[in-house]
């Protein structure tokens, strides 16, 4: 693996913005989790009212769960970020999770 983003430990999880839905309540991202071995590829759909919508083949179970988390922390925050005027959707979403950091 060649990705700056892939992880020695732990795992990093991307969201991309591709397209904003529905006048911008809602928004697709492609969802990409790289560890140290592997990159998994994705889509989501989320939306201001937290909900979100993932696709996402063969990835194990534990990475699933914790890509929806950070999924629905964006979903939830994108109607508090309108009315502050500011973009509801960032354009990229970057976490990581390994030792000492949650895992």
């Amino acid at each position: 693996m060649n990705s700056s983003l892939t992880p020695t430990a732990g795992a990093r999880y991307v969201l991309d913005r591709e397209q904003e839905l529905d006048g911008g309540a809602r928004a697709r991202y492609r969802a990409t989790i790289y560890t140290p071995t592997e990159t998994h590829i994705g889509a989501a759909i989320l939306s201001e009212d937290g909900s979100v919508e993932l696709t996402a083949e063969g990835v194990p179970e534990e990475l699933l769960k914790t890509l929806e988390m950070f999924a629905r922390l964006t979903a939830r925050s994108a109607s508090k970020k309108r009315e502050d005027g500011l973009p509801p959707w960032p354009s990229r979403v970057t976490r990581w999770r390994g030792p000492g950091r949650g895992e």
